[in-house]
């Protein structure tokens, strides 16, 4: 063997030193991956938007109680039960739903997704309303009680539009002819270019109208609820309707969500959209009414009580 195959210490140092070079370029990719999907910070740290389970089990007395009132916020508790029992008086003429779709009709209770308090509340409110324009966005069971009310009981005459990223459910529940008389855009809310869709939808919502909202729930950079509080609320003429659902009294989740891994935060968002508010009123709160109202109710609107649900009911005034 020559001397020149023995290698030399400087040429080994170069060696190790461009493996090393190599291996942190890898570590740091690596790491950079891990801080996308997980976060900068892990959950339950103080800087993430997720909470540490294990505080909120040491507070959850304080954290999970139901207060007398809310500031800023007037829940307007008798009002509620007058139109509850309006809405009780319709329901009182019959109504065409039972637990499952029956033939005929496209809605049914018995669903996971918007079962019996929300939805014999939107069937009477829609009776009452009788709105020439509703707008969804998240579409499904909700949708099917919409054409089953406004096919019986509005002659057919509302304008429906559906705005769902993923339709497979409503098209499932759509019968033959649907399609022709509904407007259905496929695409994510925040996707829509809101110039155009503002000018052919929203701005057409008259007093009376419903914008019928059920979003993906959470509040993060780009989201849906970010557009439609910041976006669309404010830009809703006076005398709308809007509904939000999945909103709990008193704007909390319930501690079986918490605890089991829920981390929606719409709620929040839309409190203190209302906090000190006074352009819009609190309608019709089936949480809040569940809670402290529930005997009432339930004798007014019979079914009711089996599911109470948790549509929160605004108008722009």
């Amino acid at each position: 063997m020559s001397d020149t195959d023995v290698p030399t210490a400087a040429s080994e140092i170069d060696r190790l030193r461009a493996e090393l070079d190599e291996a942190q370029g890898v570590i740091g990719a690596m790491f950079a991956e891990l801080l996308t999907i997980r976060g900068w910070v892990p959950p339950g740290h103080f800087y993430s938007p997720l909470p540490d389970i294990e505080e909120v089990r040491a507070r959850d007395e304080a954290i999970f109680a139901v207060p007398e009132a809310l500031a800023g916020i007037d829940l307007r508790g008798a009002a509620q039960l007058e139109l509850v029992d309006e809405i009780g008086r319709l329901l009182a003429e019959g109504h065409p739903f039972a637990d499952e779709p029956s033939p005929g009709v496209r809605y049914g209770f018995a669903n996971d997704m918007f079962s019996h308090g929300d939805g014999l509340v939107l069937h009477g409110l829609l009776r009452r309303l009788r709105p020439r324009r509703i707008v969804e966005i998240g579409s499904g069971w909700s949708s099917a009680l919409m054409l089953d009310t406004d096919e019986r009981y509005l002659g057919g005459e509302t304008e429906l539009t559906f705005i769902e990223p993923n339709p497979e459910r409503l098209l499932g529940l759509l019968r033959d002819g649907d399609r022709r008389r509904t407007t259905l855009i496929a695409e994510q809310l925040q996707d829509v270019d809101l110039s155009v869709f503002d000018l052919s939808v929203f701005a057409t919502l008259e007093a009376g109208d419903v914008l019928f909202v059920d979003s993906s729930h959470v509040s993060k950079v780009g989201s849906d609820v970010n557009r439609i509080v910041f976006d669309i609320l404010p830009a809703l003429p006076e005398g709308v309707w809007v509904h939000v659902h999945d909103i709990h009294h008193p704007f909390e989740y319930p501690r079986e969500l918490v605890y089991s891994g829920w981390s929606w935060n719409e709620a929040y968002v839309l409190r203190a959209f209302l906090e000190q508010n006074p352009s819009w009123q609190i309608e019709l709160f089936n949480s809040y009414l569940r809670l402290v109202h529930h005997d009432r109710v339930a004798a007014a609107l019979p079914g009711w009580a089996h599911q109470p649900g948790s549509s929160l009911w605004l108008r722009r005034i």
